[in-house]
């Protein structure tokens, strides 16, 4: 019951909209999940992992929250609105840490034994973060919405992007990181430039206006005709000689 007295007051400390305690109690998903987690986790660890699984399957169906029954959550905890939050079976969680929607706590589907991330005291999860295996994120830390954290975090950090890259530790903004993700797509498109580059200057062919590689010396309005024209010239050369090599 302790635990739940210190759900039910981080809630209310958490939470701007929260009016009263007995509010909470009947209304929040978060703390209904949680509530209904304690019993989960209690029937879990004494055998009964059935019973345990089921209560926490009900649970999954009446919040759309998914806690393992093993999962091992401190008191003090607030999930705020909650839908589609998931915390793995080997998950642990300090006190006084306030979890969004659609955050996950998960593995990474490649590790075994201890495969889902520890959460340190105080810590804020936002939005649509995910915080993948068996990592630690350090007391008094920061996750940015939507976040794919796959390193440990230092305490006192702040942490954003897709990987995490820490911004902020100590509360002093971190400028030696590089946050530049490769982009197969764009990588595919300048390879592809390159080549056309290479073909036009063999080919004698002017880039047009449009292109990411102009001819500075090719008038405007006058590019893309004459490039027409060289395109129709070679279709006229490769079919002439199509033409010929049937022929013989």
């Amino acid at each position: 019951m302790g635990k739940i007295k210190m759900d039910l007051q981080t809630a209310l400390e958490k939470d701007p909209a929260a009016r009263n305690k007995f509010e909470i109690f009947f209304t929040y998903g978060g703390f209904k999940a949680l509530y209904r987690h304690r019993f989960a986790h209690w029937f879990y660890n004494h055998g009964m992992k059935y019973l345990a699984k089921r209560i926490s399957a009900g649970t999954r169906r009446k919040t759309g929250i998914d806690i393992h029954p093993a999962a091992k959550i401190a008191g003090g905890v607030f999930i705020d609105h909650g839908v589609g939050v998931v915390i793995g079976e080997t998950v642990e969680i300090g006190t006084n840490v306030l979890i969004y929607q659609g955050v996950t706590l998960g593995g990474t589907g490649k590790d075994t034994g201890k495969r889902h991330p520890t959460i340190q005291d105080n810590v804020m999860i936002s939005a649509g973060a995910k915080v993948l295996g068996p990592i630690v994120v350090g007391h008094d830390s920061k996750i940015g919405a939507g976040s794919v954290v796959l390193k440990d975090v230092p305490p006192n950090s702040t942490v954003v992007g897709v990987p995490g890259r820490v911004v902020k530790y100590n509360n002093v903004r971190v400028n030696d990181i590089d946050q530049k993700l490769p982009d197969p797509i764009l990588e595919e498109f300048a390879r592809l430039n390159r080549r056309i580059e290479t073909l036009e200057k063999q080919l004698n062919i002017k880039a047009c206006k449009y292109s990411i590689t102009q001819d500075n010396n090719v008038e405007d309005g006058k590019e893309e005709n004459a490039i027409e024209q060289e395109i129709d010239d070679l279709e006229h050369k490769t079919t002439i000689k199509r033409v010929n090599f049937n022929s013989q």
